[in-house]
This record gives C-alpha cells, sequence and structure tokens, in this order.
C-alpha cells in the first residue's frame, strides 16, 4: 500500500526541517544522517545531527534526529514533530509514527528484521503493518530496498537506497544528493552506493502521484 509523497521537499518550508531516521543497527542510519546534513547545510544556515539512542553494535534499535534550519534550537526531534520519518525497517517505522507531525509522511524500507524478543519467541512481530499505517491515514511510501541494494551489488547500501526515495520527493536537484554520496561514503563503495542511490531515487520518482 503505497500513500501519495508531497512534493514539497527539504527547501520548504523555510523555517526549516526535521527528519527523525530509523533503522536496526548496521543499516548504517549515522551515515544516511551525514549526508542529509551535508544536504541540509546548502540549504539553511544550521544543521544538527543527533543519534540519541539504540545498540548499533548489538543490532538493536537505532534513533538519530537531523534538525535544519535558520537557527536551531534544540537537537531533539519531539514527537509529533518530525516532517520526515526515514525508516530502514518495517517494525522501527511502526515504532516511530508517535515521531510524526500531522502532514508528516513515512519513507519506509519493507525489509524485516527480527529483534531478539521475537528470535527468542517472547512476542510475535507484528502483522501488517502497513496497513494499520494506512488505517491511520499515514501518509508513506513503502519500497523494497534491501531488494535494490542487492541489485546495486551490496545489501549493506540499503541506507543510500532510502536516501535516493527521500531525494526523489524533494527539489533539491539530484546532483547534490550525488555529490553528497560520493563525498560521505567509503572511496571503495562509491560506484556500488551511487547504483544503490539511483535505483531508489527511480523507485521514489515512480511512486509520485
Amino acid at each position: 500500500m503505497t500513500a501519495s509523497i508531497q512534493h514539497t521537499g527539504l527547501s520548504a518550508p523555510a523555517s526549516g526541517q526535521s527528519i527523525v531516521i530509523v533503522g536496526v543497527g548496521g543499516q548504517g542510519t549515522l551515515l544516511a544522517s551525514r549526508v542529509l546534513g551535508r544536504i541540509g547545510s546548502e540549504l539553511y544556515g544550521d544543521v544538527t545531527v543527533s543519534e540519541v539512542h539504540g545498540m548499533s553494535q548489538r543490532g538493536g534499535s537505532v534513533v538519530t534526529y537531523v534538525r535544519m534550519g535558520d537557527a536551531v534550537a534544540s537537537p531533539i526531534i519531539e514527537k509529533g514533530q518530525a516532517d520526515i520519518v526515514l525508516a530502514f525497517e518495517l517494525l522501527e517505522a511502526l515504532r516511530a509514527l508517535p515521531y510524526l507531525k500531522k502532514g508528516g509522511r513515512m519513507l519506509i524500507n519493507t525489509q524485516q528484521i527480527l529483534p531478539m524478543p521475537v528470535i527468542s519467541g517472547s512476542c510475535a512481530y507484528p502483522e501488517d503493518i502497513l496497513g494499520t499505517l494506512k488505517a491511520k491515514n499515514v501518509d508513506f511510501t513503502a519500497v523494497d530496498a534491501l531488494s535494490a541494494a542487492l541489485e546495486a551489488g551490496n545489501p549493506k547500501c540499503v541506507n543510500t537506497v532510502m536516501l535516493g526515495v527521500l531525494a526523489a520527493s524533494t527539489e533539491v536537484e539530484k546532483a547534490h544528493w550525488l555529490e553528497a554520496v560520493r563525498a560521505l561514503v567509503p572511496a571503495k563503495t562509491v560506484d556500488i552506493n551511487l547504483a544503490a542511490f539511483e535505483k531508489g531515487f527511480a523507485a521514489g520518482c515512480s511512486k509520485q502521484l
């Protein structure tokens, strides 16, 4: 199920943007936040990037805040304040829903990574998460970023696939995104990451109404 993307982008509103990135340790949320920080620095006078909690070394949940504007008073994004939730894993998208403000949107990788309580059998992975979001009238786009990353040559490039999906919904020229990705990913992975970004960008464009 896919909802429409509002084609406003990171260049608006003038007051700034608040983006929450969520995922599981090892999915590259911090790298994604650095790319966003670089893009934001070209659009606004102030950018903050904060990995607020998570267990990135243990495969646990990771939450990163990116705030950009003329003058960012606090690096923290409170519940109900995120313009965008960029989710690298399906359950993490559901968990992050309280951050989304009214009129905000979610970009979701449909990949499922089972948390330890599910693996141990103490609880079940929620069913039909996208259906739940649709029932709540959430504006979202869901993309199989893992398959796209595999096609690009590396399953670890889910983060750059999702950055491509995000870029497709903004008014920032693609060349600026490509420059940021090229500058911040490890040198030996540039070509694969650029290919992953292009696949995400194409997927994002195809889902716009």
